[in-house]
């Protein structure tokens, strides 16, 4: 007997031994197309699978497991095999409808692993990944099996293990007020909780942004730091006690790591937009991409309340005055918060009252959007919910028609409350509380684009889910918030500091367009700064901080009173044929070129932080052999955030594509050019005008 126990220990070790070497199988492996980035997936001994990135044969992100746990089935991440399912390349172009770019290139190797268990439920769940010179994303695919139909999903286990040292620029998830809060800027080891994208520079100077890409009907995912350099997933919570419900087959959003030499390598890379399946919409050319003026930015001042008494700011006679300030500059649209009833009781965090077709007793709404089409301009349409979603759901289709029948095709959508205060109806018809980017608000925002392009309606969210891209499959999801907007400079605790549009750049315009509202010259608000930055460089964030419908927000007084730097205001467009990073450091500085879709004039925006720079520009994003006539609005020689932020400079130059520009940037401050051609070309733009209302 006493023999025998130590032979069955032998066996039993033989047999464990014997059983490693397929656990801990053959990496495999995938690289870009241009041999630039190699992924590698394996399996420990205990049959764990992780999955590794390099660049140029260096490690940028360490292995890192994959797996999830499930709250009412075993966990999946043991005694998996992976094997190679097939491999794919595709190189194509496609054309944006409206955007930074015209064309974009989709050029990518994909490879398929199956993580299959070998025991127990022998469940199996496929990982996709998709290599780009400039970017992975993978995703998890969810086969059609009996042994995993109903999918619901506690956690992630997927990993982020950073491979270097280095500093993180981030914004903090899972408080109050949602996604609206400044950057930090920590070693990586220092994160704690973060929103992505979240940026990062190794100390070699490479850049990595982690994002996510087509997060549909599923819940949106943070970033926990758990050791040293390693981060997991943090799912959302939804309603109920799993994070995620679906039924198999389904895959999730898209894993994404934008890679780069430089900050502006991260800005140039489409890896977001080429994850997301192609417009779903077809033509959409009812959408024209527009600047507006707007009853808005007196309400942040406290000069004007959202509600109706003496200071209501959405009257018909002061919309009517809007309107023609619209159409004496050159604007398509004319944004009234304020018009519909609902606004009188406690509507922050509630929308118990709001109704989105009947208008407030002093606005007459037909009499608006009639004088506003015999003007050729646009009644920017607002539907503030109070993150009431179960509310707006059942008046959404009624509100969208009627806005096609009076011939509003823009409207900006607003989810004010506190983090986890949004209201839905869960899958069990009853009414709950949840967060903004759960599983059931996901949903929701889509359910909103897809009942918004029913009826020929584009959507600029506020307060919003993050944006993964989804603007190319529903090109009328056209812009978002999503972070701290213009608005903070106006209240009166600190606002946003010099630094936070160049933080913004590199961070949240990763995602996609922002409504930032730009464009203001009275510089004295609520706030003890007032607003950080030169009149110099709200003309540059215009070019900057890419939205297809951009606000002049300031108060039209300060227009009229100001017309030689409105004029830049008046004239820059908003859709762009081509995009050029110039220069950029996360949270100093950045100069970005874009290129007229309607004409060949190019326009330069430069900002900088707290800090005054000279900043060397090559102009060679112009065509060769050409003159332009550079239309230069830059800080005047006492230009400063606090000391002088209105000292501006207003000269014109020849310039051609040889020349090389010094643009000298005030503390806080900015330029802005516009290159027009001088020898011809073809045409230059006119004013912007909305298409004509749909019968």
């Amino acid at each position: 007997m006493t023999f025998l126990i130590p032979l069955c220990r032998l066996l039993f070790i033989g047999l464990l031994l014997a059983a490693t070497p397929a656990l801990a199988a053959t990496p495999i492996h995938a690289s870009s197309p241009g041999d630039v980035l190699t992924v590698e997936v394996s399996t420990d001994g205990d049959g764990r699978a992780s999955y590794a990135i390099s660049r140029l044969g260096k490690p940028v992100i360490a292995p890192s497991k994959l797996g999830f746990l499930f709250v009412d089935a075993p966990k999946f991440d043991r005694s998996l095999v992976a094997s190679d399912l097939g491999r794919r390349s595709v190189d194509e172009t496609w054309e944006q409808p409206w955007g930074e770019w015209r064309h974009i290139r989709n050029s990518f190797n994909e490879l398929r692993v199956g993580l299959t268990e070998i025991g127990g439920l022998k469940r199996r769940i496929d990982v996709v990944f998709r290599l780009y010179d400039d970017g992975v994303g993978f995703r998890y695919e969810f086969p059609d099996q009996p042994q995993l139909k109903t999918v619901k999903i506690g956690e992630e286990l997927t990993e982020f293990v950073m491979a270097q040292p280095g500093e993180a620029w981030w914004n903090t998830a899972f408080e109050w007020d949602r996604e609206e809060y400044l950057y930090n800027r920590t070693r990586i080891e220092e994160v704690g909780l973060a929103q992505t994208p979240m940026t990062v520079r190794f100390a070699d100077g490479l850049h990595v942004a982690i994002h996510e890409a087509a997060l549909v009907d599923y819940s949106g995912m943070n970033l926990a730091r758990v050791e040293g350099r390693r981060f997991k997933a943090a799912l959302t919570p939804s309603v109920g006690d799993a994070k995620v419900t679906r039924t198999a087959p389904f895959p999730t959003p898209w894993r994404t790591l934008q890679i780069a030499d430089s900050a502006g390598g991260l800005y140039m890379s489409n890896l977001i937009l080429n994850l997301n399946e192609p417009n779903k919409l077809g033509d959409v050319s009812w959408f024209k991409p527009t600047k507006f003026v707007g009853i808005w930015w007196d309400m942040h001042l406290d000069k004007k309340t959202w509600s109706t008494g003496p200071r209501h700011g959405a009257t018909t006679a002061e919309t009517l005055r809007y309107i023609d300030f619209a159409a004496a500059h050159g604007f398509g649209g004319v944004l009234v918060e304020g018009w519909n009833k609902g606004w009188d009781g406690e509507w922050f965090g509630h929308g118990d009252e709001f109704s989105f077709t009947e208008p407030a007793a002093d606005f007459d709404l037909k009499k608006v959007t009639a004088y506003a089409r015999s003007k050729g301009v646009q009644l920017i349409g607002h539907h503030e919910t109070g993150a009431n979603a179960a509310r707006y759901e059942s008046q959404m289709d009624a509100a969208f028609a009627l806005d096609e029948q009076l011939g509003i095709s823009t409207v900006k959508t607003g989810y004010v409350s506190d983090a986890a205060q949004a209201q839905v109806i869960g899958l069990d018809g009853k009414p709950h509380l949840t967060w903004h980017e759960s599983q059931d608000m996901a949903r929701h925002y889509l359910k909103v684009v897809e009942a918004a392009a029913r009826h020929h309606v584009a959507i600029d969210t506020h307060e919003p889910i993050k944006d993964t891209g989804l603007r190319r499959t529903y090109p009328n999801w056209v812009s978002g918030e999503g972070a701290r907007g213009q608005e903070y400079n106006a209240w009166g605790n600190p606002g946003n500091p010099p630094e936070h549009e160049t933080n913004l750049v590199f961070t949240r315009m990763l995602r996609g367009p922002m409504d930032f509202t730009p464009g203001v010259f009275g510089m004295k608000t609520r706030s003890p700064d007032g607003v950080p930055t030169t009149w110099a460089k709200q003309l540059a964030l215009y070019v900057v901080l890419y939205s297809p419908v951009q606000m002049a927000a300031d108060r039209i007084e300060n227009y009229e009173a100001n017309p030689k730097p409105f004029k830049f205001i008046e004239e820059v467009p908003t859709d762009w044929s081509d995009t050029r990073v110039l220069n950029g450091e996360v949270g100093d500085f950045v100069t970005i070129a874009r290129k007229d879709r309607k004409s060949d004039d190019w326009y330069l925006g430069s900002i900088s932080d707290e800090f005054g720079r000279a900043l060397t520009v090559q102009l060679g994003f112009l065509d060769p052999g050409r003159r332009y006539r550079a239309e230069i609005y830059r800080d005047g020689p006492g230009a400063d955030w606090k000391k002088a932020p209105s000292d501006i400079v207003i000269e014109q130059r020849q310039v051609t594509a040889a020349d090389t520009l010094t643009l000298r940037l005030a503390p806080g401050g900015g330029q802005a050019i516009r290159f027009t051609p001088i020898d011809g070309g073809r045409r230059l733009r006119g004013p912007e005008r909305p298409a004509k209302p749909r019968p």
